[in-house]
């Protein structure tokens, strides 16, 4: 079984995936990304983990406490079929756009296949582990935006996230706002001038 897919072709040389969050939608994120890069192909997968009728990437155990091995597969069939849109679309440049548990299956597939994206944007990720060193996140451009007081995923575990980006040599930049797991009006705008 694949996924189910939102797909806008573009006329450029650019691909665009994104990853919606826990509850949501392929299209929270698609109409945004279509938005900024208007000439980009946009790819918008629907997690298929069903949480309590809630859509998600991978399974969890509880808040923060993710099903590891269930993620490890999942990161594997996400990386298949990112190498396999950017096999179908022919592109030379992919970025990735992830929200919540999103950014959780983005953060997680490029860390374990660190060739697939070029740039990331992380908007409120968690992920609970120090990753082992990855030298191919070299230079990789990485946007993390973040709430100062987000309940789900703690500052310092997004600041250690960010660290860790920072110790592999991506250019990765942190962008706070004051609020918690929401996505304010101040990321669109930190994700719109990313992407230019």
């Amino acid at each position: 079984m694949g996924y189910e897919v939102i797909r806008s072709a573009g006329t450029g040389d650019h691909l665009v995936l994104t990853f919606h969050g826990t509850g949501a939608s392929a299209d929270q994120l698609h109409g945004l990304a279509r938005t900024l890069l208007p000439e980009a192909h946009v790819v918008s997968p629907q997690g298929d983990v069903s949480e309590h009728g809630a859509a998600r990437f991978f399974r969890r155990k509880a808040e923060g406490v993710y099903d590891m091995e269930d993620l490890a597969q999942r990161i594997e069939q996400m990386a298949t079929f990112v190498q396999g849109e950017i096999t179908r679309t022919g592109v030379a440049h992919v970025t990735g756009i992830g929200y919540s548990n999103g950014a959780n299956i983005l953060a997680a597939t490029a860390i374990k296949h660190p060739g697939l994206f070029d740039a990331m944007a992380l908007m409120h990720p968690l992920i609970p582990w120090v990753p082992d060193p990855e030298p191919g996140l070299a230079a990789k451009r990485i946007l993390v935006t973040a709430g100062r007081q987000d309940p789900i995923c703690p500052p310092d575990l997004t600041q250690g996230l960010a660290d860790w980006f920072t110790a592999q040599m991506a250019d990765c930049i942190v962008a706070w706002h004051p609020g918690g797991h929401e996505i304010q009006q101040t990321e669109i705008d930190c994700l719109a001038d990313f992407l230019r």
